[in-house]
Order: C-alpha cells, then structure tokens, then sequence
C-alpha cells in the first residue's frame, strides 16, 4: 500500500538508481504468482534499503518477514565481504520463488533462509549481535518482535520497522486491533530515549531506529 500519489511515486523511481535486472525478474513473478504482491518492497523502498545498507556495511542482518526475497536481497548487497543474512519466513510455500531469485543474485552464498515462528527462530539463532534489523512480518507483533532483538542490536546499529502508517490509518479516527496495535507501537518507540528515531513516508512508512 503506497501512502504518496502515483505521479510522486513514478518520479521518485525515475530519479533514483534504477531496479536490478534480477529484481525486476522477481518483482514481476511475485505479481504474477502470488497473493497480495502489494506486500513486496519494491523498486523505491528496495534501493532504500540498499543504500541504509551500504551505510552501515553490517557484518550481521536479521530480516523477519521474507515474503518472496525481495527485500533480503537489497539488504545483502550491502553486507560486508565475509557477512550474512538471516532471513526468516513463515510460510513455506515461498521456499520455491525465494531459493530460485536468491540463486540468480551474487548475494546468494550470504543468505541464510530460515521458515518458522520467529520468536522461536530467533532464540536458537547463533548470531549475538547484528547490525541491521529489518521487521517486515506479522503487524500485530512488531512491538514484540522490536523488544526481542534490541537487546541482540549493537550500539549504532539499526533497525527498520515496515508499515507503521498502516495506509494513513494511524493519523486517523481508525480503532480496529491492526491500527490501535501499530499506533502503540509508534507512540513506545517515540519516548524510547535509548534510541533515535524517524518515520519515512515511504511505501507504507518506514520506521529506522539507531540504537544508541
């Protein structure tokens, strides 16, 4: 779901750097092939994390929400010479669409999928400290998934919470569950003085959290 006019959004993918070929490939086999495509990042938000990526240079990303790799592809390309990504996803019927775009990137050998609950994923992961944090999975829990990793962010690292305008819902007189959950989400990460914060209107908005 895309918060900013079409005519905007059309700009601002002309004037960034264009989509990779195989992203583009898997861009158009998701809408082709899969449920709700809207949920893919997309070629704007995509370079976005790229570039936050390449910022940080993290030996170490923890992605929650694979959907059809898009995403973890973007973040990959920024990863250190000898780092990885874990990625982890829900449904395994992806496992097919994902390992097949992940073989047609350079970032293949640094991508580590992972299907199941993340809570129970990610207490058995070995990793200690990650980097970057991205949490693009299921809207009711991202608050509890941002508490379960802040402890395992390093100080400076970041963390990239999807979707926290919930399609404008959030400014809105909206009080169902999904919106009242991501409003309290927003409003516990606005007076959280251990980090810096700010919402993107980008897509659907993007939080980026530095830890401090």
């Amino acid at each position: 779901m895309d918060i900013l006019p079409n005519a905007l959004l059309a700009y601002l993918d002309d004037h960034c750097d264009p989509e990779p070929e195989a992203l583009q490939k898997l861009n158009r086999e998701t809408h082709i092939k899969v449920l709700k495509p809207h949920m893919l990042s997309g070629h704007y938000q995509g370079r976005l994390l790229s570039f936050l990526s390449k910022m940080v240079q993290p030996k170490r990303i923890l992605e929650i929400g694979t959907f059809t790799g898009y995403s973890a592809i973007c973040l990959a390309e920024g990863l250190a010479e000898d780092g990885i990504l874990h990625t982890i996803e829900v449904n395994r019927e992806m496992e097919e669409i994902i390992n097949s775009h992940f073989k047609l990137t350079n970032v293949e050998n640094k991508i580590k999928l992972h299907f199941g609950q993340a809570e129970a994923i990610i207490a058995d992961l070995q990793e200690d400290i990650f980097d970057l944090v991205f949490i693009d999975a299921d809207k009711k829990n991202n608050y509890t998934y941002f508490q379960l990793v802040f402890d395992k962010v390093r100080s400076g690292g970041l963390i990239i919470i999807d979707n926290v305008l919930w399609k404008g819902k959030v400014y809105g007189p909206e009080k169902d569950a999904d919106t009242e959950g991501i409003r309290k989400l927003n409003n516990e990460i606005a007076v959280d003085s251990r980090i810096e914060k700010l919402i993107l209107p980008v897509r659907d908005g993007l939080l980026v959290i530095r830890k401090k």
